[in-house]
């Protein structure tokens, strides 16, 4: 994992990142619902599980622009991951709690998804009370909440004006019409991620779902 530290003297954003991380602190969300009905019948006659199918979707795109790798390193300084990977929520039934996870990411769907299954094969255990070991800082979150549908979910961070990774939160697919549907929504800093940047993603987010020969 690299971290690329951004000169923000040469940095055609500086103002605007000035601007929503200094002199009016902003982060936004936005709710979606993803059309998933091609690709939930592709992961049906494959054979799939779907929610790491889901992971390496949002994985991909997060990876591709790096609006969406932002951090800060340990002197307060932006800059990129050159690789990030996603860490997520494990429900434990008996516990009625959750627990994180990560998995190392990789552009081959059949590598994510097999570095995915061993992950649940050594961590989704009742026994297991701990999460597995955070090696570095690259990671963005996704959780999921299977249980609702929603139209629109906000998240309120002590510390979100210093929080420059996207946060995911997946909901309850649901049928609308002859469309299956999945809510997800989407948080991110307006300091390094406008509505431009949210929007390419988005819409290539559901390109990648709408080619189910890709998985």
């Amino acid at each position: 994992m690299d971290f690329i530290k951004i000169d923000k003297e040469k940095w055609q954003r500086k103002k605007v990142f000035e601007l929503y991380s200094k002199d009016v602190p902003c982060t936004y969300s936005m709710t979606i619902n993803l059309d998933i009905t091609d690709l939930k019948n592709k992961i049906e006659i494959k054979q799939l599980k779907f929610f790491p199918v889901i992971l390496y979707g949002l994985s991909k795109f997060v990876n591709k622009y790096k609006e969406f790798r932002m951090d800060l390193n340990e002197d307060g300084e932006i800059g990129y991951y050159d690789k990030i990977n996603p860490i997520f929520t494990v429900f434990e039934e008996a516990q009625e709690q959750f627990y994180q996870v990560w998995t190392k990411y990789d552009d081959d769907f059949e590598v994510f998804y097999q570095n995915y299954l061993l992950d649940m094969k050594n961590y989704q255990q009742q026994e297991i009370k701990s999460s597995k070991l955070l090696l570095e800082k690259n990671v963005f979150n996704v959780s999921c909440v299977p249980w609702v549908s929603f139209t629109g979910f906000n998240l309120n961070l002590a510390k979100g004006y210093d929080y420059y990774l996207p946060i995911f939160t997946i909901g309850k697919y649901f049928e609308q019409g002859e469309k299956i549907l999945l809510p997800l929504a989407i948080q991110v800093h307006h300091g390094v991620c406008d509505g431009f940047h949210l929007s390419r993603f988005i819409n290539d987010l559901q390109e990648w779902l709408d080619k189910t020969a890709e998985i």
